[in-house]
């Protein structure tokens, strides 16, 4: 996927969205920070047309001037992480990538803001990136490794553990917990709390020099609490988007309206849509909601 997001990115001479591509060395770093703080940000109604434009028509300009107005979220996001050992030219490439992939799969119809929709793809580009180089010894990618990484930490919240070095009873605890094989727990375990050696160097050789890693000040989750929640959310709106899509037109857009959307639209607006009264209009958003609620948890209970 990321091969073919790269092959169709916007070709332009505007520069901002040629830097959309990345940082390709350290030295023109600031001037690229400089260039992205130039480009002008988007009013919610600008979004909404050059989203639409391109995902209707594939209009190139569009799809520029929609990804440059956002390459400062790139940056911004890039620089929370910068404590974790990775060039922030790196980090700013990745996310730019994650903000491609948010132009590929971003609907406009759905009245979510795409700087909110971008978001979740340039931080999980950003994990991502992270998470290839936080270790010596790479994050697993077995299923239930995935499972064991993605759920670790919320089993050791519930099971009251608060050891990083699980004993072997932990460790079983955990895997019945999450339903894996007590091996799995104990190898991830291990490599989440892995760091790469480089970090643990002494800054000087004087004894007793204190080691980079203990001088970093980060009060955020770490970034397996922080992929969890990500999961999470990439689940539910899958879900959402699945199960929505099974509902009655009518049904779907009613529920949206006073759901999903912002500003949220008044029964009376709907009432006139739809040529019904606007008890008619409630009924249908309670009915459609609970359907919806009851659809979903189904289905999560049944992924267990």
């Amino acid at each position: 996927m990321k091969k073919e997001i790269k092959s169709t990115l916007p070709v332009s001479k505007n520069s901002s969205i040629v830097a959309a591509r990345g940082v390709s060395d350290e030295s023109g770093l600031a001037q690229y920070i400089q260039m992205v703080q130039k480009i002008p940000v988007l009013t919610a109604e600008q979004e909404y047309e050059y989203a639409t434009q391109w995902s209707q028509n594939q209009d190139q300009i569009a799809a520029e001037k929609l990804v440059a107005s956002h390459l400062r979220l790139v940056v911004s996001v890039a620089y929370d992480y910068k404590n974790y050992g990775i060039p922030v030219g790196d980090l700013i490439a990745s996310g730019n990538m994650g903000l491609m992939q948010a132009l590929h799969k971003f609907d406009p119809e759905k009245g979510f803001r795409f700087s909110t929709y971008a978001m979740f793809w340039i931080k999980a580009e950003i994990y991502e990136t992270i998470l290839n180089n936080w270790s010596i010894v790479k994050i697993g990618t077995s299923a239930n490794q995935k499972r064991v990484f993605f759920n670790l930490s919320r089993a050791k919240r519930a099971l009251g553990i608060m050891d990083n070095n699980l004993s072997e009873e932990q460790t079983k605890q955990i895997a019945d917990y999450l339903e894996v094989p007590e091996k799995d727990v104990a190898r991830m375990a291990t490599r989440v709390s892995a760091r790469d050696l480089s970090l643990n160097a002494p800054i000087n050789s004087e004894d007793g020099g204190t080691d980079i890693l203990s001088n970093m000040t980060d009060g955020r989750e770490t970034i397996e609490d922080t992929l969890e929640q990500i999961e999470f959310r990439r689940r539910g709106y899958e879900l959402l988007k699945k199960h929505l899509a099974k509902m009655s037109e009518r049904d779907r857009e009613i529920l949206v309206a006073r759901k999903l959307r912002q500003p949220v639209a008044t029964l009376e607006s709907l009432s006139q849509k739809y040529g019904i009264s606007r008890e008619r209009v409630r009924q249908i958003e309670e009915r459609a909601y609970n359907k919806l609620r009851d659809a979903i948890l189904q289905e999560s209970e049944g992924n267990k």
